[in-house]
């Protein structure tokens, strides 16, 4: 159990039987009376957000989340499978993964975070190298910016700006914490 004191951003914490994670943290102590904690929160299920604040004396549960090392299998018909250390299939949704589902790659191992049981969370390595499929051939233009980009799609569909040198074949490393390029690795 968690007392007021132990509040801090990134702790997760249970409301109403949902686990919520602080997503930004303020301290106040006024002349008179408690300390004020005051914290904007975000629901780990749905995504929801709310701001509340809490007294020195208010406790928190801790939810039930477990990590668990898993392996990529395959997609089946929008649900991505996944198998643990025991290799036990793990289904997860599209809307779970969201834009992380285009960097999947077979047994690529990830972090899943589950909640009584059920996946709320997948985390991939900070960086994946994919293949540029399609992308147009740069033109410079408007520079003045100095910072010149163009789309390019990647194998699995996801869409990207890359730099003006960046070609059609070429393997790019990609941020999967933000879906940015970070640099090419192959030209061909």
């Amino acid at each position: 159990m968690y007392t007021a004191s132990d509040l801090r951003k990134g702790l997760k914490i249970l409301i109403d039987e949902q686990p919520w994670i602080i997503t930004e943290f303020d301290f106040a102590k006024p002349g008179k009376g408690q300390a004020i904690y005051n914290c904007k929160l975000k629901n780990m299920l749905n995504g929801s957000t709310m701001s509340r604040s809490y007294r020195s004396g208010d406790r928190f549960d801790k939810p039930e989340l477990e990590n668990v090392t898993v392996h990529f299998s395959y997609e089946d018909s929008g649900n991505y499978v996944f198998t643990d250390d025991n290799f036990e299939e793990i289904r997860v949704s599209s809307d779970t993964l969201g834009d992380s589902r285009f960097f999947l790659m077979d047994d690529m191992e990830c972090e899943a975070l589950l909640f009584r049981g059920t996946v709320i969370e997948v985390t991939l390595p900070n960086f994946v190298e994919r293949k540029v499929e399609k992308c147009d051939p740069g033109v410079r233009g408007n520079t003045a910016s100095g910072k010149v980009t163009k789309p390019a799609t990647l194998e699995g569909g996801y869409e990207l700006a890359v730099p003006l040198f960046v070609t059609e074949g070429d393997v790019i490393r990609v941020d999967t914490r933000t879906g940015e390029y970070v640099d090419r690795v192959k030209s061909f």
